[in-house]
Formats: structure tokens, sequence, C-alpha cells
């Protein structure tokens, strides 16, 4: 793995303050910060951590699986991350060129957007759950339907009726070839839908980063299937 000094002498200047809205912006705050890059077509690639900033450039340690037919080739992405020293989502555009040990080197590096948006990357699905409640007129184990999922959450479609601040487990499978997951949920929002069915935007509690990094690995796994099975049929 490439080390690279962040320090330097006092009168280097290391970092690239970047002008948004009026506000000078010191990229050096989210070094270290847990990112992820999706391409313009909103195709999610890799995890990682980005760190090291020089100008407008740095680094992306990724800790993802990634495909991609030739890494050298440079890749125009967006970045997202959390800044927990803002407590507000960071968006940002790059080009990205492949580097030895899983590291990505991040060129023309810009911040697009500051917002309190707390979002992760969603990946739009169909597939059958469950939600089992221990408690409430719900209680036991209810079919479902899981409509996306991201490492921070889900959205599902039932005709059973919860409401905002209930918990439970919901079970999904996201691939035929992997076991199923389970993930302790809270609802944070409720959409009322035709035919007397309900759709629950949920947020899931107590992941440790195992966990984060399992549903990451689900997600990224299931998008390459969808990706394939649409090339063999097209």
């Amino acid at each position: 793995m490439n080390f690279f000094n962040l320090f330097g002498t006092k009168n280097e200047k290391k970092v690239t303050e970047t002008e948004e809205k009026g506000v000078m912006i010191d990229l050096q705050n989210y070094s270290g910060m847990r990112v992820e890059v999706t391409d313009f077509n909103g195709y999610f690639l890799f995890v990682a951590k980005i760190q090291g900033f020089w100008n407008d450039t740095a680094k992306l340690y990724q800790y993802s699986e990634f495909e991609n037919s030739d890494e050298n080739i440079p890749l125009h992405v967006r970045i997202r991350g959390y800044s927990d020293h803002e407590r507000k989502a960071v968006y940002m555009e790059g080009n990205i060129t492949s580097e030895p040990e899983h590291m990505w080197k991040v060129e023309e590096l810009t911040v697009t957007k500051i917002t309190n948006d707390r979002a992760f990357f969603r990946l739009n699905t169909d597939i059958d759950a469950t939600v089992t409640m221990f408690s409430g007129l719900e209680i036991g184990e209810k079919p479902c339907k899981m409509l996306n999922i991201s490492v921070g959450g889900a959205c599902i479609s039932s005709e059973c009726r919860y409401h905002e601040g209930d918990k439970f487990l919901l079970k999904v499978q996201l691939l035929e070839d992997r076991p199923i997951s389970t993930m302790y949920c809270q609802v944070l929002r409720i959409i009322e839908k035709e035919e007397s069915k309900y759709e629950y935007g949920c947020k899931f509690l107590e992941l440790t980063e195992e966990d984060q990094s399992k549903i990451t690995q689900s997600i990224f796994a299931a998008q390459v299937a969808e990706r394939r099975k649409k090339l063999e049929t097209s």
C-alpha cells in the first residue's frame, strides 16, 4: 500500500478550499470519511474511505467489491458520504483511476452539494420478505415485499398496518446463492397506497461495521446479477 505525508511544513498548502454557494469548504475536514462511489448512470461501484487530500486530488481506499472491465480507464464518478463533523451529507464529483492495493486516485475533485440528507445509495428491488413483530395487533411473522434497500435502511410494501416508530425484524434473501439476511428495523415513514396496501420507509438499527459490510456486499452482488440478467436478455 502507498503511504503519503498529510502534514508537510507550515508554508505548504495541502488542502483545496472549494467554494460552495459562497462558503469556503476545507476538504481536509472530510479526511477518513466513509463514502459510496457511483457512476453517472446511478450504478453503485464500491465503498471506500477518502483521505490524503492535496489541492483537488485525494485517495480512495476501496473496501468493497468492484467489477470493471478496464480499471486503467479514468472514470468520472459521484462520491457521497456523511460528515460526522458537519452532520450533513456531502456530495462530490471527480475522476478516478486505479492504483495498487485497492487504492484509487481522485482528480479534479469538487464538492457539488452539502445537505441534511442522510440517504445512501438505494438499490431498487421487488423481493419477497417477511416482517416479524413481537407485540401489537400485527404480532408474528407477516409477508411483505422489499421495494429497495440501502446500507442505512429499506422500503417495504405490506397489507399490514404498522405505525411510525414500530420496530421489527426484516428477513430477506437478496440472492438465491446467499443466506437470508435479518435486519432490525424501525418505521420512519408511512405511505398509504391503493388496495389497502402500505409502503414503509425503515431504517436499520444496531448495525455493526461487519453488518454494514455484509449489506454492502449483498447490494453490490444483487446489482451485478441484475445487470448480467439484463445483458443476457437484451
